[in-house]
């Protein structure tokens, strides 16, 4: 395990909070005491992409097989050997990508940018070297955070990663590239933010939260570091970053080892027994330090900062915080509270008075990604979502760990399928509650093949982020397995065997279907059609929207 050292701050107005991320050995689950913590080891861990073992206290749920193909873009490839830490075919990023400039270094990773070959677009490549992988708990954190980061590609306000390769010397992981550079920079640079301008960048921080935990996901090391511009703009949009250290969790989940950067974290981390409320802790901490500057817990060394942090006690009366308004100060105390159970989750932050945009809650709640994504499936005609479970089938298991885990987390009694009662509860605990009627809804578009339960191939087709269909290789592979006669264009009879095949023809489709997607009326579905269909409908897959955002190390 990584250990730890406080890379020492200045004493002026801003303190330089830099990025001495910490994870902490677990020699056993006693606690060490509220009023001290004692010291770990001392070796300089500036976060790079790496450390934290989760250490779940929860028995691990049973689960039906399911054996995704692999990923059909490496089919044509001769394979090479299988690489240790992502476990699949070894191959060079460099036939891919061309390397450039440094951007930046950490404990485990440098960061280069890089261009792609054949369309010039250029990224972010954060190369770790296996070698600093000296034990199973590290090779683990880099697999887990590749697959952490498919499970939240595509969403708004967090990097994307493009690709992950393995050869024989390193471990690279492409990314969107952010030219902006740290919002760690900008708050140094600025002193601290008006109160507006701090409500602004702390409700699209709180919403990439609110994304995390309602798809299962504790960040676990909050910090401005992490947080990237896309731009040099004063208004250049966010984009979270580095999860290293994060974790997949379900509603229950304790997790007791001591992972974070000395400044952000949470008691209860310290005490090792917390769960996603520790997020929240750390974004509290960002807040107060956007308003005025300095750190709420600080000291000369990281053992005085931890008991600053275990005592609790907040500072609302040295300059600026007399001008500061009462709601500001509020919702700081409400973030900073510390009894978890006490603390705001991330949806009741985006409803308080002070966060809320022009004085006013958003007229529709935040849904969890399980819930918006099984409408966008409701909407869609038979045969989009026939197409749907065929590239499910091509993802592979990195790609699809996150929705297992989800899957798993709804499945509470192991039995491999979602009952009616099951999806309600699930929803419920992500803070999203239906009518019976709505749950039917939403439970009826799922399971395909009527049976009343949603198997495990059923949820993955239904809750996958609708940006695997922007890769061209699954599209294609679909289109195929429609095409049974390799005419370049789906028929009538091979569309209604299809529908067949998956137990969804029930005779009125195929014309409808053909209405909707045969553009050119000719009876037949050819590729480009079948495209437009897949993508139809689908506002995440804007293409020139994803060549604009993007990493920066």
């Amino acid at each position: 395990m990584k250990s730890y050292t406080l890379l020492q701050p200045t004493t002026q107005r801003i303190i330089i909070i830099m990025g001495n991320c910490c994870s902490q050995g677990k020699p056993g689950d006693d606690n060490k005491g509220e009023g001290v913590v004692e010291n770990g080891g001392a070796s300089n861990a500036n976060v790079g992409g790496g450390g934290g073992h989760h250490d779940d206290s929860s028995s691990q749920p049973k689960i039906a097989p399911a054996s995704p193909s692999p990923n059909t873009g490496n089919k044509q490839k001769p394979a090479g050997p299988i690489g240790p830490v992502l476990g699949r075919p070894m191959e060079d990023v460099k036939s891919t990508y061309s390397m450039g400039k440094e951007l930046g270094r950490g404990q485990f990773g440098i960061t280069h940018l890089c261009t792609n070959k054949s369309t010039g677009e250029q990224f972010a490549c954060k190369t770790i070297a296996k070698r600093k992988l000296v034990n199973k708990e590290d090779i683990e954190d880099v697999r887990r955070e590749v697959q952490i980061m498919h499970h939240l590609t595509g969403q708004p306000n967090i990097v994307e990663l493009k690709g992950a390769y393995e050869d024989k010397q390193s471990v690279h992981l492409v990314m969107e590239l952010c030219a902006g550079g740290e919002l760690f920079d900008r708050i140094i640079a600025k002193g601290h933010y008006t109160e507006r301008a701090a409500a602004s960048l702390l409700r699209t921080i709180v919403q990439i939260v609110h994304t995390c935990h309602s798809m299962g996901v504790i960040h676990r090391d909050l910090k401005p570091e992490n947080f990237l511009l896309l731009s040099k703009d004063e208004n250049a949009p966010l984009k979270a970053t580095d999860f290293g250290l994060s974790v997949f969790y379900k509603p229950g989940d304790v997790f007791k080892d001591i992972v974070g950067s000395a400044y952000y974290i949470a008691p209860e981390v310290l005490k090792r027994k917390y769960g996603p409320e520790a997020d929240i802790w750390s974004i509290g901490v960002m807040l107060y330090i956007l308003l005025c500057g300095v750190p709420p817990f600080w000291a000369e060394s990281e053992h005085g900062i931890f008991n600053a942090i275990l005592r609790g006690h907040v500072d609302f009366t040295t300059d600026p915080w007399p001008q500061i308004s009462s709601p500001a100060k509020d919702l700081v105390r409400k973030m900073l509270t510390s009894d978890p159970k006490q603390r705001l989750t991330a949806s009741q932050v985006l409803s308080h008075p002070w966060i809320k945009e022009d004085g006013e809650a958003p007229d529709v709640p935040l849904d969890c990604a399980v819930l918006s994504r099984l409408k966008q499936f409701k909407a869609m005609n038979k045969f989009k979502k026939v197409a749907l479970r065929v590239i499910a089938g091509c993802l592979s298991e990195e790609e699809i760990m996150g929705l297992k885990e989800m899957f798993k987390g709804m499945d509470t009694d192991n039995s491999g399928t979602i009952t009616i009662e099951e999806l309600k509860d699930g929803l419920a605990k992500q803070g999203t509650k239906l009518s019976e009627y709505e749950v039917k809804q939403l439970m009826e578009a799922a399971d395909a093949d009527g049976n009343g339960t949603i198997d495990y191939d059923e949820f993955i087709t239904a809750t996958m982020h609708l940006n695997r269909m922007d890769k061209e290789e699954h599209l294609y592979t679909a289109f195929q397995h429609f095409d049974k006669d390799k005419s370049g264009y789906i028929t009538n009879e091979e569309l209604e065997q299809a529908l067949r095949d998956y137990g969804m023809h029930d005779g009125m489709d195929i014309k409808e279907i053909l209405l909707e997607v045969d553009s050119d009326n000719d009876g037949k579905i050819n590729y480009e059609e079948f495209v437009a269909m897949m993508k139809k409908g689908n506002p995440e897959m804007n293409p020139k929207k994803r060549r604009e955002s993007t990493f920066v190390g």
